[in-house]
């Protein structure tokens, strides 16, 4: 990776006397697409709302986020985040409808931002809204200045909150979920509509997704994430071809397709974060668990190809 646009290093939250994210660390080239996945608990949103700056208050967070220019967002005042929020930073939430304000028209939303961030003019920031919406293919989209998110669809807000997280060009998009409420045939519309919005503007892109199938689809890069730790990150191709984590492995076998007759789920569920083991959090769950694995932590290695936390990982294929 030549050109590094994040470098997440040592990302560590606190919840009180829990840790909800160990040690996350992984790095996101500039016009690359990259996967957090896991199951529910893992720390994916978590991870992004840490790196919007959105846990102020609520937690207490350690590592280093070195973002272009900024050596660590981490650490930056409020007065900051609020120069690089929706500029150079955006995130498309995954229910829209409870994040567009149901008490203005998405017009009204739209402006807001461009006249705040960009400092346009009413007129300019009119219609520049407008061409927007048009862009993440509203139909009639004058029409749908004046409407409120409840008038919407579910797929009409998403294309707006796609619209209102791109509408000044930031450098990194963060997609939490965004098809998660959707049916199949708008998932799919969403999720190319922010690949190839973010691919004309030049972008980075971090999803954050429960689909590993629609990971190895859309992004170049994946990080497998299990209750707050990384278990495997590298190129999609190389990690889901060749998975050498138990807990990648398992997790692609889990994977639905058309003529699928079975199905195995790792056993048992992820563990309370007031019941984790100090060493890997997967041991309790782990086929190949060894001793050692309940009690020293592994550390996150380069082994064929990518990142790689295990003592005891899968043999190549």
């Amino acid at each position: 990776m030549t050109d590094v646009l994040l470098s997440v290093e040592g990302l560590t939250v606190h919840r009180g006397a829990r840790r909800i994210l160990d040690d996350v660390s992984f790095s996101l080239g500039r016009g690359e697409t990259l996967a957090l996945v896991g199951e529910s608990g893992a720390g994916k949103s978590t991870i992004a709302a840490a790196l919007m700056g959105l846990l102020a208050g609520q937690a207490r967070v350690e590592g280093t986020a070195a973002f272009d220019e900024a050596p660590d967002l981490l650490s930056l005042p409020e007065k900051a985040w609020n120069r690089l929020r929706g500029r150079r930073l955006a995130m498309i939430f995954q229910d829209a409808g409870a994040a567009l304000n149901p008490c203005y028209t998405v017009g009204s939303q739209l402006t807001t931002v461009l006249r705040r961030q960009l400092s346009l003019g009413r007129a300019e920031a009119r219609a520049r809204a407008i061409a927007l919406l048009e862009s993440v293919g509203l139909n009639d989209a004058a029409a749908r200045m004046s409407a409120y998110p409840h008038q919407l669809s579910g797929g009409m807000q998403q294309r707006v909150m796609v619209a209102i997280a791109l509408a000044c060009d930031p450098d990194l998009l963060f997609a939490d979920e965004p098809t998660s409420a959707l049916d199949v045939t708008i998932q799919a519309q969403i999720v190319r509509l922010i690949l190839d919005q973010t691919k004309q503007k030049g972008a980075s892109c971090i999803f954050v997704l429960h689909d590993l199938a629609l990971a190895s689809q859309s992004c170049d890069r994946i990080v497998v994430l299990y209750a707050g730790q990384v278990m495997e990150a590298g190129p999609s191709e190389t990690v889901l071809r060749d998975p050498r984590h138990p807990y990648t492995r398992l997790l692609k076998s889990c994977v639905i397709e058309i003529g699928t007759s079975e199905l195995d789920p790792p056993p048992g569920s992820v563990p309370g974060y007031d019941d984790l083991p100090a060493g890997c959090r997967f041991a309790s769950r782990c086929p190949r668990a060894l001793p050692r694995c309940r009690t020293d932590k592994p550390r996150l290695e380069e082994v064929a190809g990518r990142s790689l936390a295990c003592w005891n990982p899968e043999e190549a294929a």
